[in-house]
């Protein structure tokens, strides 16, 4: 099955796809830089399933209390819940996608997927690889339903809302088929020249 992870990882760089993911190669990295999303989205779940977490809020620290507050105050958040942490997949051609989202929601109308963002959103959200897997996957398990995507940005306290359009399916399907076939009949051992980018890849020190 191919994750909005993997494909956008490879189409950022094929060698760094290589030790991920077939290699399987797991570099150590600082975890400052995911704990603060993590205990986020780890509350969030917790909260919409209806759990007590009293004793996990007071253990926030003030930014993350600021950053919370700011969740539980989107019109999106308050909205009639159907599942946290959510595995989706469906089958496009002969390739499976899929992944896990945030939290889904719906109204009398819709089904919104929500993707909390602590830091930045996608530069070209509509064409995201995690844009158009979860909306693929979703219009295939509600189809009488219109879907949105919806990206909020903590940080700034923004909803960037994308809505499945039946006019760019076949569009969205056309991309992840040639994606997923390029990487089935790519040469990995092909040499492939460093960019700038290439000093901040947890690969680095052994990339060749």
């Amino acid at each position: 099955m191919f994750s909005p992870n993997m494909l956008k990882t490879f189409y950022s760089c094929p060698q760094k796809y290589k030790y991920q993911y077939i290699n399987q190669i797991s570099v150590p990295q600082k975890t400052s830089f995911f704990e603060k999303g993590k205990r986020i989205h780890a509350l969030a779940n917790y909260y919409l399933r209806g759990d007590d977490i009293t004793k996990l809020e007071k253990s926030l620290s003030k930014e993350e209390q600021n950053i919370w507050e700011t969740l539980k105050n989107n019109k999106f958040f308050q909205m009639e819940y159907v599942n946290s942490e959510y595995n989706v997949s469906c089958k496009i051609d002969e390739y499976w996608i899929g992944g896990r989202l945030d939290a889904l929601v719906k109204d009398n109308e819709n089904y919104y997927i929500l993707d909390y963002k602590t830091g930045s959103i996608p530069k070209n959200p509509e064409y995201d690889f995690q844009t158009i897997v979860y909306l693929l996957c979703l219009n295939k398990k509600f189809k009488n339903y219109n879907i949105k995507f919806v990206y909020i940005d903590l940080k700034n306290n923004k909803n960037n809302i994308i809505e499945f359009d039946e006019s760019k399916s076949s569009e969205y399907q056309n991309r992840i088929i040639q994606t997923c076939k390029t990487i089935e009949s790519y040469n990995f051992q092909k040499e492939i020249e460093k960019s700038e980018s290439c000093r901040f890849c947890e690969y680095n020190k052994f990339c060749n």
